[in-house]
């Protein structure tokens, strides 16, 4: 199969202008080779959106993306993370990233590394004024969602997450006003994605969260002057915060429909493993 300018179509429905994009991203200079993060939302990104969350895995391609990307990195300029809303633990259950992967749970308030010996994670410390307030805030979204069925919440360790997916519209409309005013009563922000609402005791972002990483990269790659290219990949409006980090060099990729300010875009799952497979690729094969 060939595509409209008589380049070979790829696996998964790969748009060409995607491939090409991930091809000057994997490129490097006559100079060091760059380093590089390739940061993934996890949710509606890698893994197809479920009812239930604790249901949520990898679709089949994504998983093996994943999995051949991070033996790829070994050994060179280049390193995997995985950004989510989650927060971490269940990050890592239900992702099983390989060994080496940077995960940032919670919307960038928890931050960890796998290792060998499994999930290393940085400690996360409420100060008292955050604690009390995080009490306030799941009880005031309990009180939203009670009486409205399908409607829940999912407690964080530095947020609370109203979850309308089950629920009518009715009392989806219902609950979301509630929430914004639990929300604006505490001073706190409310975050609003893919019939959720979260609300977040530690003022962080997906976009602060890949800046922060950017860092940690060009260090760890011993780069540290050099501005670490990043690749970021995710479906949702929390997304956005990322694809608002994103400079020359980075690569930006919406997954599904939506305005967005990423400046490439894939259907689903499946074609962003197709682009996952071929960074993979180059970067087993080195191109300049």
């Amino acid at each position: 199969m060939t595509r409209p300018d008589g380049g070979a179509q790829l696996p998964g429905s790969l748009p060409g202008p995607v491939a090409d994009a991930v091809r000057a991203f994997a490129a490097d200079g006559a100079d060091a080779p760059h380093p590089r993060l390739v940061a993934l939302d996890f949710d509606g990104t890698l893994a197809p959106l479920v009812d239930d969350p604790h249901a949520a895995r990898m679709a089949p391609a994504a998983r093996a993306a994943v999995d051949r990307l991070g033996a790829a990195c070994t050994g060179t300029t280049t390193r995997l993370a995985l950004v989510s809303g989650r927060h971490l633990a269940d990050l890592a259950e239900r992702s099983l990233p390989p060994v080496g992967t940077f995960l940032v749970g919670s919307h960038g308030a928890e931050t960890g590394v796998v290792t060998p010996a499994g999930l290393e994670a940085v400690p996360l410390e409420l100060t008292e004024d955050q604690a009390d307030r995080l009490d306030a805030l799941r009880a005031g979204l309990a009180d939203a969602v009670a009486g409205r069925e399908g409607a829940w919440v999912q407690e964080k360790p530095s947020a609370a997450v109203l979850h309308t997916r089950l629920a009518s519209a009715a009392d989806t409309r219902a609950a979301e006003e509630a929430a914004d005013a639990v929300a604006e009563r505490l001073g706190l922000h409310a975050m609003h994605g893919k019939d959720v609402v979260e609300v977040a005791v530690v003022e962080t972002s997906k976009g602060e969260a890949v800046d922060r990483l950017r860092d940690v990269v060009g260090h760890d790659a011993g780069l540290p002057a050099a501005r670490t290219r990043v690749l970021y990949a995710g479906d949702d409006t929390t997304d956005e915060t990322a694809f608002a980090v994103l400079g020359p060099g980075d690569l930006g990729v919406k997954v599904g429909d939506g305005t967005t300010l990423a400046a490439q875009r894939v259907p689903d799952a499946d074609a962003l493993a197709a682009a996952l497979d071929l960074l993979a690729d180059l970067l087993e094969r080195p191109v300049s």
